[in-house]
């Protein structure tokens, strides 16, 4: 029997802040998907520009000296010594150069599955800083360990490398939702009215929640209600939560738990056909082509 994505929905326990920005971020970051691919620490001379590949979502951690990060339309940043500087969609147009005579810095390399709330990640900022005296308590921690397991040559080091960077990624946006420096998404969870709305959506996923009783949630007018999630998560609130019901689908076709129909009944959807429609249009792919290949996978040796 398929599971209920009520039961997919787990709800960590916390302190006097669960249930609101603690808990909805462990929700939305359990739907994105990420490998780490590489890390390698360098020096960097005197101006030198330190070259990524365009493309790859990055974390660049300075441990001496600083880098000057500059783009044409802004004015430029320091990064000192003991600062992470993550770019979850590559360089861009920013660059990154030595702005002393010798900069020391860790790289780690990696990627986004494109298909994990995709919306989500291309919402993100071009770049998130995260000073030293925000960072130090567990960057300083992450560190080592990540460098012992690159050069080392033990089994498993390189699915090791990949979750410690997927827990710097992760700590990385908690602290910037911390910090009240968030947008997008992430900048709701840092709003304690906004948050109400999405804890309710990411608790109940099968509930067809109406604007009026998310408002209600959220202690808002209407219209209020509406232009500041908008303003603050991308997209209206029923987007967002049929976007939420879809990853919890795409999550269902990779169990192969159940038919593809029966996937989409079960989150609301009264046909196979429209929960087809609406799974292409945001994964780009319909869901049978999912459910396919995690058949296939499933019967790999």
């Amino acid at each position: 029997m398929i599971e209920s994505p009520e039961n997919l929905t787990i709800l960590p326990d916390g302190g006097p802040r669960a249930g609101v920005s603690g808990d909805l971020l462990s929700h939305v970051l359990a739907q994105i998907r990420l490998a780490g691919d590489e890390v390698f620490s360098r020096a960097l001379a005197g101006a030198e520009q330190l070259d990524l590949d365009d493309g790859q979502a990055h974390i660049v951690v300075v441990r001496s000296g600083a880098l000057r990060m500059e783009s044409e339309d802004q004015a430029a940043v320091v990064i000192e010594a003991g600062d992470l500087v993550l770019l979850p969609r590559g360089p861009g147009a920013l660059r990154l150069v030595a702005a002393h005579p010798r900069v020391e810095i860790v790289v780690c390399r990696f990627w986004f599955d494109p298909d994990s709330l995709r919306g989500m990640i291309f919402a993100l900022p071009q770049c998130i800083h995260i000073g030293r005296a925000q960072g130090a308590g567990w960057v300083d921690g992450m560190l080592p360990f990540l460098m012992v397991e690159t050069s080392g040559a033990e089994p498993g080091a390189a699915l090791m490398i990949s979750r410690i960077i997927d827990l710097m990624v992760i700590r990385t946006l908690r602290s910037w939702v911390h910090e009240g420096h968030a947008t997008g998404w992430l900048g709701g969870l840092s709003d304690a009215r906004v948050a109400r709305s999405l804890k309710a959506i990411h608790e109940r996923p099968l509930q067809r929640w109406s604007i009026n009783e998310l408002a209600d949630k959220a202690g808002m007018s209407r219209s209020s209600f509406c232009d500041r999630f908008a303003a603050l998560v991308g997209r209206s609130p029923l987007r967002y939560q049929n976007e939420w019901r879809l990853g919890l689908a795409r999550d269902l076709l990779a169990r192969r738990d159940a038919r593809v129909g029966e996937i989409g009944l079960r989150i609301g959807y009264e046909s196979e056909a429209a929960f087809s429609r609406a799974y292409k249009q945001l994964f780009g792919h319909p869901p049978r082509v999912e459910y396919a290949l995690a058949n296939e996978l499933g019967k790999q040796p």
